[in-house]
């Protein structure tokens, strides 16, 4: 046990950056107009929007999922 004081405590493992969505990626701003470009979702009501994907439309917070 006497080797274990020796040793340095290892570095963290530098973690991966995820992909940030941007809120200008989902309003358009029109003149003095604001429009949302996603689609709400129809379970969880205004408010809640569903992601926007290659081949669905899908709730983050009730995985309601509509094929496009």
């Amino acid at each position: 046990m006497a080797g274990d004081k020796d040793k340095k405590p290892k570095a963290a493992a530098p973690k991966a950056k995820g992909k940030s969505s941007k809120v200008s990626n989902v309003y358009q701003v029109s003149g003095g107009s604001i429009t949302r470009k996603n689609k709400t979702c129809p379970k969880c009501g205004p408010g809640v929007f569903m992601g926007d994907h290659k081949d669905r439309w899908a709730c983050g917070k009730c995985k309601y999922t509509e094929k496009k």
